[in-house]
């Protein structure tokens, strides 16, 4: 494997980092508070405190508190708190008031109105535009020819709005939520916190020591899920399928945010038709196109703006929906009430037969918008999108549809734009306003909901990094990511512009929608029999039921495709073989850096001052390998004529959380023996963290919790000792019962600190990693040396930072073999270098003077 190397330097640009809130893990099958002090005993089976890594392991290196290793032979009954140590260095976080999942609750009468007119605004505004097109769509492919068929239609659409949006995701899906997280992603963060399905080998044990990890494992009566559990984490062949289902959900939702601006804005400004004959098909293009540019602009004012003050103009949208549905009722025919018997379906269906299944791709448009209420999720709580949905968004939208199937009795010809001619002449031109005013709002949800999902992609290493623009200071999760925004507006303008026609934008719209939902059911299913673990035959009726009648719907659209609905799948395609070749890449980039990680036996060998000249100061050296000596610290050594006296590894990682809470950000850990002052500082963050701070801030709080982690492991060598002392005095005892705490630090019961709270009730609950165990100096000698030397390595650490603190980056780069295959050397050396190079480098996440930069790049043959 050859490998190159360059050193140089270079600036970066401010990042964001952010907190953690307060959230509940589950251990065994009793839910604790993450912040208080408990410990309970592990199951004869339970592997969470295993050797991370042998290399780090060696027997002249002190066995401390950043060290999780234990001997799985060895019979010692162990202690596990469920707090793992405060360590954190990030008090940017706790500005951000997001953090905690409960910021839509709890809340004043006055705040929680105020959260239903953003949820309107936000959520609900895709499916609530449906009227304006869904009745146009069916009729073209089914022509009227008697009222039975306006019914049958009518019963059609009310049915599938009761079984997608309201008992798929409002009464099921919602539920599968990840903390509060909504989408394609968080289902698949969710599945990899609970089995190991996730393809780049970067976990740790550590990582599921996270509050938010929240893991209810299996129980073992529950054999099933054990064995599916097992069948994911053991079959490579099921994790790519896995993946790749994941991908193209993520891909169907980026092409659904193309599509729904183009159909809900193009449907709206259709109305200027009815009410002006000589407007034009190509004027309401162009009028579209002008309000889709507006649109698109004012997307970076943020959610909590924009849906705030849109929000109470889709809820007079819905009042007018309900209104004219009420009207046209009482005006035109009542007894289009008869719909809701399902035995018009069965007649619609014996009546028309192939065009009444050409139609099931225009019923499904009363649909669209139900994958926007899960991915949106995460800027509102699952109750209040409930509520919202059934007692004002489903009764305005069936009062809509009964509206106008009630006038369509008597008028069969005015199918083209059903809505607008049915609206009384007298509130015409209000209502058109608040249509398009709708329409516009429309657009926005899958807009925000491609900006939640991409967010979440690149977080767990399936999407280039982007520039992520957070609209709100006060709510984390509130994003905005340029490029992504003006791109969806350019494929948007481009559609718009190509297909002009409102029927042949519908079929695409039908694809990308019916996409999502089927990789939705899909991976639902997966949550409910490995997590939720219910009745295997609820299971199945799930999958069966829903993924059937998706099929049949998708049946139908796929079947209009060569009319132009063909871009939105070329569209999706692209996307989907993006977000592949960088997830590959990565995990390419990262298998091989850990094959080349330096051995611990040629640090030994390079003694202490690393074969070269120990400068004073504090290098951080930030890399992606969360295990190890990462190989570009020897290009490091080999290229600069000194190294600091003391490095710092630093890997930023995202798990997959929506958020890791402030105590448990950060992991330390001691690579080498003490005389080598050499540190692991693991950063973890979840997918909806927010990342934000100063390199000054940063570097002193860097150094606070290093020095609380060095206390902490001096305090804890000492229990060690003490407790070996008592272990000889009771050599007929068959083993020693002692602590082991989440970060890997051993307590002896027996020394007499611990040993009272279990003579009295067998259980500790009140035992800080932080809280400081001073020994008696006066009685004990070599408590007194181990004192001396703590304060050695303190002072030598206050030292190195007095002279400065300078950030190593090592960018690691691959090549393709020259005997490689020709597809793999393409998408290594073009596609995925093309990417590299244009996405944000890690060198945007840092906020460091020009001249506190050092970079030295290492490209490897893969």
């Amino acid at each position: 494997m050859a490998e190159e190397a360059g050193a140089g330097s270079g600036g970066g640009s401010s990042s964001d980092r952010g907190g953690g809130g307060e959230i509940r893990r589950g251990v065994g099958s009793v839910s604790v508070d993450s912040l208080e002090s408990r410990w309970v005993f592990p199951g004869e089976d339970e592997s969470e405190i295993e050797d991370e890594d042998e290399e780090d392991n060696e027997d002249d290196v002190p066995y401390g508190a950043g060290v999780d290793s234990e001997d799985e032979d060895s019979p010692v009954q162990r202690l596990i708190r469920t707090e793992p140590h405060v360590d954190s260095f990030d008090v940017e976080a706790l500005e951000v008031h997001g953090a905690h999942r409960s910021d839509y609750e709890d809340v004043g009468i006055l705040r929680r109105i105020i959260h239903a007119f953003q949820t309107l605004g936000v959520v609900f505004g895709d499916v609530g535009t449906s009227p304006l097109y869904t009745f146009s769509v069916m009729f073209s492919k089914a022509p009227i020819n008697g009222d039975e068929d306006v019914i049958g239609a009518l019963s059609l659409v009310l049915y599938t709005l009761l079984l997608f949006p309201l008992v798929k995701y409002v009464l099921i899906v919602l539920w599968a939520n990840d903390d509060g997280e909504g989408g394609t992603f968080a289902l698949y963060s969710l599945i990899c916190r609970h089995a190991k399905v996730s393809l780049l080998p970067n976990q740790v044990p550590s990582d599921a020591r996270i509050s938010g990890f929240m893991l209810k494992v299996p129980s073992p009566e529950l054999e099933r899920s054990l064995k599916i559990k097992e069948t994911l984490e053991t079959s490579l062949t099921l994790k790519k399928l896995l993946l790749m289902l994941v991908l193209a959900g993520t891909s169907m939702v980026i092409a659904d945010g193309v599509v729904t601006p183009a159909m809900s804005v193009m449907s709206a400004v259709g109305g200027l038709k009815v009410g002006v004959v000589a407007i034009e098909q190509d004027e309401v293009v162009m009028i579209s196109v002008a309000f889709l540019v507006i649109l698109f602009s004012v997307q970076k004012f943020g959610t909590s703006q924009v849906g705030l003050a849109v929000g109470p103009a889709l809820f007079i949208w819905f009042c007018s929906l309900a209104g004219i549905g009420i009207y046209n009722l009482l005006k035109h025919d009542a007894s289009v009430l008869r719909a809701f018997n399902p035995v018009h379906i069965y007649l619609y269906f014996k009546r028309n037969s192939v065009n009444a299944w050409y139609a099931l791709g225009g019923c499904l448009l009363c649909a669209t918008g139900s994958e926007a209420m899960f991915a949106d999720l995460c800027y509102f709580s699952v109750r209040s999108i409930q509520l919202t949905f059934v007692f004002l968004v489903l009764p305005s939208l069936m009062l809509g549809y009964l509206g106008q199937a009630a006038y369509l009795i008597g008028n069969h010809n005015r199918v083209e734009h059903a809505f607008f001619s049915s609206i009384p002449s007298g509130v015409f031109w209000p209502v058109l306003l608040i249509a398009n005013i709708a329409a516009l709002i429309a657009s926005r949800a899958m807009t925000t909901a491609t900006f939640s999902c991409i967010k979440q992609s690149s977080a767990l290493g399936c999407f280039p990094r982007l520039k992520i623009i957070h609209t709100s200071k006060k709510f984390m999760g509130q994003i905005y990511i340029p490029v992504i925004n003006w791109f969806l507006l350019g494929v948007c303008l481009i559609l718009v512009c190509s297909i002009s026609s409102i029927n042949e934008i519908g079929n695409a719209y039908g694809i990308a929608e019916l996409g999502v939902m089927m990789m939705t059911t899909i991976l639902v299913t997966i949550v409910m029999l490995l997590i939720w673990q219910i009745n295997i035959v609820i299971v199945l009726s799930f999958l069966i039921f829903f993924l059937g009648v998706e099929l049949t719907f998708f049946s139908s659209v796929l079947w209009s495709v060569p009319d132009g609905s063909w871009i939105i799948l070329v569209f999706a395609a692209i996307m989907f073989v993006i977000m592949w070749i960088w997830n590959y890449g990565s995990k390419l980039k990262y298998e091989t850096e850990v094959t080349r990680k330096l051995p611990m036996d040629l640090m030994r060998e390079l003694g202490s001052n690393l074969g070269t000249i120990r400068a004073p100061g504090i290098g951080l050296l930030y890399n992606e390998l969360a295990k190890g000596v990462p190989a570009i610290f020897g290009q490091f050594i080999t290229t600069l004529p000194a190294i600091h006296s003391m490095i710092i590894f630093v890997c930023v990682k995202y798990v997959p959380v929506p958020v890791v809470p402030q105590n448990e950000r950060f992991y330390f850990r001691r690579l080498c023996p003490k005389s080598y002052h050499i540190f692991r500082c693991i950063a973890r963050y979840g997918y909806k963290d927010v990342r934000k701070e100063n390199h000054q801030v940063f570097e002193q709080l860097l150094i606070d919790s290093l020095e609380k982690y060095i206390r902490r492991e001096a305090q804890e060598r000492q229990l060690e000792s003490d407790g070996d002392e008592d272990a000889e005095s009771e050599q007929d005892t068959s083993f020693s019962r002692v602590l082991v705490t989440p970060n890997g630090s051993v307590y002896s019961l027996g020394v007499p600190l611990l040993a009272e709270y279990v003579g009295s009730n067998n259980t500790i609950s009140e035992v800080s990693t932080s809280e400081e165990v001073k020994p008696d100096s006066a009685t004990d000698s070599s408590a007194s040396d181990a004192e001396h030397s703590l304060e050695r390595e303190l002072s030598f650490i206050r030292k190195a930072k007095e002279s400065g603190v300078v950030y190593l980056l090592g960018h690691g780069d691959i090549r393709a073999r020259k005997d490689s295959w020709f597809i793999k050397k393409l998408v290594i050396n073009y596609f995925y270098a093309f990417l590299r190079k244009n996405c944000r480098r890690g060198t945007a996440n840092l906020s460091v003077p020009h001249s506190h930069l050092i970079q030295v790049g290492m490209t490897y043959m893969v």
